[in-house]
């Protein structure tokens, strides 16, 4: 018999099975029967398309699940803050509607926490009165002397003027109706109960005494706008019984609607380089200044101008700036003063109307150096504490006779130092 060699099965045979299937009962050769068994080839088509599209992109599998989840978590977040702000706004309306019916029980009269007017004639119709603080003070006269002393000590529970709950208060005292002479004391960082203990003293007669007016102001200190008033005193000094310190504590009241005559403000950066003696002012800008004109403005320029020993000693002044009661000037002026000379040194700037017919007018005036209160000497202050780097800061101008009475200049006379340098650079050794 010839040799017959079994083939090897291939691997597409190996995965088949041979079956012996009887076909009839009378057929002498079996019937070979080849079937395949089903394997788990069936995928779902969703699952076929993501796979292929994880083939196309080129990267690795870790880093396409890793954007995938970023993004994930992205909407997640979104979604969250979406939800978040409707909820407050939610909240918000709720309380609007709130207040609206509070506010509508207490004008049906169940409440009667509105509605309540100040004594003073100048109170709003309609408004209601806000606790503004107390303040403790003594007032004390010296009639040897003629002397008015009025002691700022404390206040307590002042009114919130800024963002975060809290002011920065400081305390404005005069005497009217001369109101010759403006105090001011330190101003206090965030707080709403600072401790002052500070005195200043008024040259008064007995007689004006009786006829005057003390006036406590307590002001919010903001570095670049308008200081906010918090609240005020007035007392009148013919009521007060002189035999004794008068000293206590009294509820600050709303500020009087006839308030002093506002003459602006005025924003300005100081200066000073030890190292090379320079002093630097830059007048930047005025605003809300009073009318000097017929037409209802004015023609302002501003003067700059250095004091030592209380004696007039340089000046300069910037360009006029036509028709504006809110003049632009970002103007600079450099002086010589030596580190020996800049506690002696005082800066008067003051803004003036220009005409060109008649005499030029005084608008306003202030003054600063470290004979100076404050906000002024708060800004000098600065300015020395942080030598080669300008401090800006608005200032509210104050009458040319009020801060003459307070600095009470002298005329100008020769400097013996500058005599002294003067004959070394034309008469060397």
């Amino acid at each position: 018999m010839p040799n017959i060699h079994k083939a090897k099965p291939t691997r597409a045979q190996s995965r088949t099975t041979t079956r012996l299937t009887p076909t009839n009962s009378t057929s002498t050769h079996p019937t070979v029967s080849t079937s395949t068994h089903p394997t788990n080839t069936t995928v779902n088509p969703a699952e076929a398309f993501f796979t292929d599209l994880l083939n196309q992109i080129p990267l690795p599998r870790w880093a396409v699940f890793t954007i995938f989840s970023a993004g994930g978590l992205l909407m997640v977040i979104c979604c969250l803050c979406v939800c978040i702000k409707c909820c407050c706004k939610e909240k918000k309306k709720k309380k609007k509607k709130k207040d609206e019916q509070m506010n509508l029980k207490e004008v049906n009269g169940k409440s009667t926490s509105t509605l309540i007017q100040s004594d003073g004639a100048e109170a709003n119709y309609g408004s209601t009165k806000t606790y503004r603080g107390k303040l403790l003070y003594s007032l004390e006269y010296d009639a040897a002397l003629s002397e008015l002393i009025v002691g700022i000590k404390q206040a307590s529970g002042l009114k919130a003027m800024d963002f975060g709950g809290s002011s920065d208060p400081y305390v404005k005292v005069y005497v009217l109706p001369s109101k010759a002479k403006i105090c001011e004391t330190k101003v206090f960082k965030s707080t709403l109960n600072p401790v002052f203990n500070e005195q200043f003293s008024f040259q008064i007669s007995k007689s004006a005494l009786l006829k005057s007016t003390a006036v406590m102001k307590v002001f919010d200190f903001d570095r670049f706008s308008k200081h906010e008033i918090i609240g005020e005193l007035r007392l009148e000094l013919c009521s007060v019984d002189w035999n004794h310190v008068m000293e206590e504590w009294q509820e600050l009241a709303e500020p009087a609607a006839f308030e002093e005559e506002n003459l602006g403000e005025i924003c300005f950066s100081l200066r000073y380089v030890p190292t090379a003696s320079k002093l630097t002012v830059v007048i930047l800008e005025a605003k809300n200044l009073k009318s000097m004109d017929m037409n209802g403005s004015s023609d302002p320029y501003v003067k700059v101008q250095l004091a030592l020993d209380k004696r007039k000693w340089r000046k300069r002044k910037t360009s006029v700036k036509k028709k504006t009661l809110s003049p632009y000037f970002n103007e600079s002026f450099t002086f010589d003063v030596a580190l020996s000379q800049i506690q002696r040194v005082n800066l008067v700037i003051s803004v003036w109307d220009h005409d060109a017919v008649t005499r030029n007018d005084a608008m306003g005036k202030i003054y600063l150096g470290c004979d100076a209160t404050g906000n002024q000497l708060r800004h000098w202050a600065d300015m020395l504490s942080n030598p080669r780097r300008p401090v800006a800061q608005w200032h509210t101008l104050l009458t040319p006779e009020q801060v003459n009475a307070t600095l009470s200049l002298k005329k100008r006379i020769p400097i013996p130092g500058k005599l002294v340098e003067s004959s070394q650079r034309f008469f060397p050794h």
